[in-house]
């Protein structure tokens, strides 16, 4: 799976880590749906990091497709929140 971290690039991430990476990503989604800014920012820096862990950065002039795409680190509360899908920001 292709992953893009909005204003980063692009990051190719096994099918195996998809389950930590949902995890994260419900974790995530209850912060922002009980409106908590700390635990939403603090959850937010997890899962990017996980993704960029667990990820391989693809180089720059790769022009894959992303199967997703996430916010940035300094993203507000209200923009992952527009970017929320029906299974959040990482389907399952």
């Amino acid at each position: 799976m292709i992953v893009r971290i909005m204003g980063e690039g692009q990051i190719e991430i096994s099918p195996d880590d998809i389950a930590v990476l949902n995890e994260l990503d419900s974790e995530l989604e209850a912060a922002i749906d009980a409106g908590d800014e700390a635990s939403f920012r603090v959850k937010l820096h997890a899962l990017l990091d996980k993704v960029r862990h667990v990820g391989k950065a693809l180089p720059d002039d790769s022009l894959e497709p992303s199967e997703l795409i996430l916010p940035p680190a300094d993203a507000s509360i209200e923009e992952v929140r527009e970017m929320l899908g029906d299974q959040g920001l990482i389907p399952g």
